[in-house]
């Protein structure tokens, strides 16, 4: 399984309100309530996205983002790799380095996780 390897930073803070709204779009796709705020890792070299992830199209939801879903693991826990078809393609809020986590806990809390903290994500 391949590993990315990075460090904690902090993110914009906007998950939360994407999942009040998009919620049961995500766990329609990933089979999981998402906790509304995801980890995100800095990594040393931009990443890609492996052919035909999971989508969340914006038109399913009336939007105008569609969502690229990984699964992986952190922590030995279940979880998944968020990206915007924006930050893959370079003009996003995002650049191609930093990758979003999202799982169904606050990984922060559980894991006394703190910005430059050392994380490592296995990926299938």
């Amino acid at each position: 399984m391949p590993l990315l390897r990075g460090k904690l930073v902090s993110g914009l803070g906007n998950f939360g309100y994407w999942i009040d709204r998009l919620g049961d779009h995500y766990e329609r796709k990933t089979g999981m309530r998402l906790y509304p705020g995801t980890l995100n890792i800095e990594l040393a070299d931009p990443y890609s996205l492996p052919p035909n992830p999971l989508r969340l199209e914006a038109h399913e939801y009336g939007g105008r983002v569609s969502v690229n879903i990984v699964p992986c693991r952190i922590f030995g826990r279940r979880a998944f790799l968020l990206r915007t078809d924006q930050n893959e393609s370079g003009t996003g809020h995002h650049p191609r380095n930093l990758i979003e986590i999202a799982t169904d806990i606050r990984l922060r809390d559980i894991y006394s996780l703190r910005d430059g903290d050392a994380v490592e994500v296995d990926l299938p």
